[in-house]
Formats: C-alpha cells, structure tokens, sequence
C-alpha cells in the first residue's frame, strides 16, 4: 500500500505529481559528472591507472553536487531543505540510534549470509589456506615482507568491518544524499516500489564509468552493467527501506559503508585453486541479490516498507500577553 504522506515539508508541494524536470536534471548533472571525474582513467589505463581509486572516491560525491544544484536552481526539495534530504533532525533519537544500529550490523549479517548463500551453492569454495587472501595480501606488501598469521589477518579483517564502515561513510554520504537523500523522495508519487525500484535502477546505471573499465564484475561490457543495475535495485531495496523507516539518510549512508567495507571478505574463504565470479557470490552479484529480495519479501509481508515521519521540531509556545503594568508618573 501506497502512503502519500509526504516526509519532510520540503516534499509536501510536489507529493502528487513528480518533478521530471528536477528529477531529470538531477540524472543529468550526476551521470555527467560521474563520466567527466573518471575520463582521466579512459584516457589512460582505466583500472591500472595509479589515481583510479581517487577518481572513484571523487565520483561518488557526484549525486550530492547534483542534489545541491538542482536544490539551487529549482528549488526541488523545498525548505527546510536539510529536513527534506534526510540530514535532520536525528530524532526521535530512540529510533535514529535503532536504525543506525540495523544499517550496520544489521547489514554486516546480510552480507555474511549472502556469502553463506554463495558457500551453498557452490559459488565460492572454502580454503582452510585462505589461498586468494594470502595472494591478495602478498601483492599488496614489498616481496619479502614479514607478516602475521594469516588466520590472524582474517580474523582482523572481520573486526575492522565496523571502522571500515564508519570510514567509507565519509564517502557513501556523497551517494546517499542523491539517491536516498533526493531521487528516493523525489520518485515517492510513483508508488513506494516503483520509486524503490527506479531509483535503484538509475543508481546502477550511474555506475557505468567504473563498470564499463571491468570494475566490480570484471566484465567491461553491458552484462557487467546489467549486473551492476540488478545488484543495485535489490541493494537499494533495503538502503531504501533504513531511509523510509528512519526518516533520515544516516542510516543508509552507514550501511552503504558497511557494505563497501566488507566487500572484499569472501576474499578470506575463497580459493586460487577455484577462483569465485564476482557476479554469483558478491552482495552485488546473486548470492547478495537472492538474500536482499528476501529481505525485501519479508518487510512487505511485514507491512514495514512504507515511509515513517521524520518528527519536525516541537513547536515553540509563545510568549503569554499580559496587560501592561500601571507605573505613577514620574
């Protein structure tokens, strides 16, 4: 069932109609932006090229530039813009510290049942060795270098998650402020799945720049974008629902870190002798894909994916009038 409830107040002008021009122009600047920051790696070694990870960190603040521009130029949300956006107010704080909590252990869990998923369908094989681990972490040290256990490496790898997280979310805010922040919102007339789902579509396609190079997938074709698109819908499913739910984006924003954060753990399971696609066991690919569609099941049996308040600020009682005083004359 559809609430057309708006929010924020920012939203409540266009809650019946979407602004395609500001939704357009949005998609516009974003996706334009996002190709101009990574040109430099087309022109010259695409994934070798030794600023790609900069380029990539930069591109993700591409959805928040677009969100300000069009906020400037077409007044889309409209005041209290930072409310609109899901940047405030952190209240009621029960429920914001709730929501913060699930967008991040509750994301970590996801993940490491989508890699569960993987294991069981024989889409990534389990080396007691940490084989591939071991490879990764070699390449990335000078030959010769002395390291710990490896075992101890993995172990460190899972407890750094919740840093990783709260570090990747310096970036993710970029990204979550445009997709969940505005276009989420902005979509919201469609229908709460239409909204999820096209939103969701349009930030896989946004990712074209660093996918089309063999980012993510290693398939610099259109099936590594499709990956990328379907990876991101039932991705933002879930991103979508800690937005609706919390009535603001930090949420998400944590959660889109933990996910970034944790991307590179099957690493720790997986085999050289049996190398794992990326597109079968990845969050993005269908072990991760298969649980967030699940999940997503789930909450709508559970009437939970529908929009929540954010809880505008308490009213200030103003000042009762009281009749002037008599003073004698001086």
């Amino acid at each position: 069932m559809t609430e057309m409830t708006p929010i924020a107040d920012g939203w409540s002008g266009s809650r019946e109609h979407v602004r395609w021009g500001a939704v357009g122009l949005f998609v516009l600047i974003s996706f334009g932006l996002a190709w101009l920051v990574m040109l430099p790696a087309w022109l010259s070694g695409g994934l070798q090229n030794p600023f790609f990870t900069v380029m990539a960190s930069a591109m993700m603040f591409t959805p928040l530039i677009a969100t300000f521009i069009v906020s400037a130029v077409m007044k889309v949300p409209g005041r209290p813009r930072l409310r609109a956006l899901g940047w405030w107010p952190l209240r009621p704080v029960g429920r914001f510290l709730t929501m913060l909590a699930i967008g991040l252990f509750g994301t970590m869990v996801l993940a490491l049942v989508a890699m569960g998923v993987a294991v069981a369908f024989g889409w990534l094989h389990i080396d007691v060795d940490h084989s591939a681990f071991a490879v990764s972490i070699t390449s990335a040290v000078p030959k010769g270098t002395p390291l710990p256990p490896l075992a101890l490496l993995a172990v460190l790898q899972l407890v750094n998650v919740p840093i990783g997280a709260v570090i990747n979310s310096f970036l993710t805010v970029g990204e979550e402020t445009g997709w969940r922040g505005f276009l989420l919102p902005a979509l919201r007339p469609l229908g709460t799945w239409p909204s999820l789902l096209l939103s969701g579509a349009i930030w896989g396609l946004w990712h074209a720049p660093v996918i089309l190079l063999g980012y993510n997938f290693n398939r610099p074709n259109l099936a590594g974008l499709g990956l990328m698109v379907l990876g991101c819908m039932a991705t933002g499913t879930w991103l979508g629902w800690l937005r609706m739910r919390s009535g603001s984006i930090w949420p998400g924003v944590l959660a889109h870190g933990t996910l970034n954060a944790i991307a590179r753990l099957p690493l720790l399971l997986a085999s050289t002798a049996l190398p794992a696609d990326p597109a079968l066991m990845s969050t993005l690919g269908a072990s991760g894909v298969i649980v967030f569609v699940i999940v997503a099941v789930i909450l709508t049996v559970t009437r939970q994916m529908r929009w929540v308040e954010a809880s505008a600020p308490s009213p200030v009682s103003p000042e009762p009038i009281r009749p002037p005083v008599a003073t004698a004359p001086h």
